[in-house]
């Protein structure tokens, strides 16, 4: 009677596992399984503001924090940001207006920033003193601007110098939006300055640079990176392709967090799948009818079946010059800028790069996301990186 039961129940688990195959039609899906994820700061929420990259670098630094033997904090993003429109209208207006003024940016500007001004916990400056408890830049970027192009209309129209009050009057518009900068605050039970303040953390912003992958300029060599947020003209060192996807994963290894610049307007990235990937057919594995009615398809129908982001499948092979020609054509910009945090592997065993973003803990991975090696290789403008986390060889030709 024993046995006889146990063959019902197994008959009816298959019985049902079969079933749920055959009805559900449901895709595979992309399934990870985390490998090597580093300790960080909780995700934040950059909200209606264009400042991923200092959302990007500060949680890389926190993360440097906690690596360090630190314990967690939160430092303010909009202590970096204040400072940095206040730099880049001088930029801006020496001039003339040609260069960017906007809300971008790059890593350069937090770790140069923190040099020039310091830092301070988020909780002492969290730069909403316009009504919200998160940041939104659709009335502030449009007055900053409009003010500074005020100005220089008004000398230029009058052939005149610029005014001695510009610069005050640009900064208490900064002071209103932003709140008033602290010359010292308290924190903790001590007194500090935002200058004391950053020099008690344990991390030395001069240990932190910047690596691309391009050929328009000799490799081991550093060059202004030619991206229209790099309103800083900050240099980059330029190093081979398989170098710096190399730099990636020593530093993940080794327990280092790099800060990503990228481009995610790729149809291969999927804000709702939390995916980002290059996907191309495999022919070699189609059947040859399979082939005949691939050959069949519109480029429309075909990119349709590439992007429906049901399964892991093949993907493009990016080379040196692959990338190049995406960069040189503008297909790959600089669009978004997060943290790289670990790895991980889908069900086949493809190992992914999973990235910490700031726009709020969202579904489907609370606030990460997984961009495979290819799609970091084609789409990375930028990384910033502890100089100590790369490979003692690449660090030797480049002289750090």
């Amino acid at each position: 009677m024993k046995n006889l039961l146990t063959l019902l129940m197994l008959c009816t688990v298959f019985a049902s596992g079969a079933q749920t195959a055959e009805t559900d039609g449901e895709p595979e899906g992309y399934r990870f399984t985390d490998r090597n994820i580093l300790r960080t700061t909780p995700v934040k929420d950059q909200n209606r503001s264009g400042t991923c990259w200092c959302y990007s670098t500060m949680t890389m630094l926190e993360s440097e924090i906690l690596r360090s033997g630190g314990r967690e904090m939160h430092l303010s993003e909009m202590w970096i940001v204040r400072h940095s429109f206040m730099d880049k209208a001088e930029k801006y207006m020496r001039m003339h207006g040609t260069i960017n003024f906007a809300e971008g940016g790059a890593s350069r500007d937090v770790t140069e920033g923190i040099k020039a001004h310091g830092i301070v916990p988020n909780d002492v400056y969290p730069g909403l003193n316009y009504g919200t408890d998160k940041p939104d830049f659709h009335e502030l970027s449009r007055v900053l601007k409009a003010y500074l192009d005020a100005v220089m209309a008004a000398s230029e129209d009058g052939k005149k110098p610029l005014s001695t009050a510009w610069k005050r009057g640009f900064d208490a518009l900064l002071d209103t939006y932003f709140g008033v900068c602290p010359e010292t605050f308290e924190w903790e039970g001590r007194s500090y300055t935002p200058q004391s303040f950053a020099a008690s953390l344990p991390i030395d912003m001069e240990d932190y640079v910047d690596l691309t992958s391009f050929t328009h300029h000799p490799f081991y060599t550093q060059f202004i990176i030619e991206i229209p947020d790099n309103w800083m003209w900050g240099t980059v060192y330029n190093v081979p392709l398989d170098e710096m996807m190399a730099a990636i994963d020593h530093a993940l290894d080794k327990g280092y967090t790099v800060a990503w610049g990228t481009d995610v307007s790729d149809k291969g990235f999927s804000r709702t799948k939390g995916i980002g990937i290059l996907p191309e057919a495999d022919l070699e594995s189609m059947s040859g009818t399979e082939a005949e009615k691939w050959g069949q398809l519109t480029q429309r129908e075909k990119e349709e079946a590439l992007y429906k982001f049901d399964k892991p499948g093949k993907e493009r092979t990016v080379t040196q010059q692959s990338r190049q020609e995406a960069f040189d054509n503008y297909d790959t910009t600089d669009d978004h800028g997060m943290v790289i945090v670990g790895t991980a592997e889908d069900q086949n065993g493809t190992t992914y790069y999973k990235v910490q973003n700031s726009w709020n803990v969202n579904s489907p991975y609370k606030g990460f996301w997984y961009f495979s090696k290819p799609f970091v290789a084609l789409k990375t403008t930028s990384i910033t990186i502890n100089r100590n986390a790369l490979p003692a060889a690449l660090r030797k030709k480049l002289n750090l």
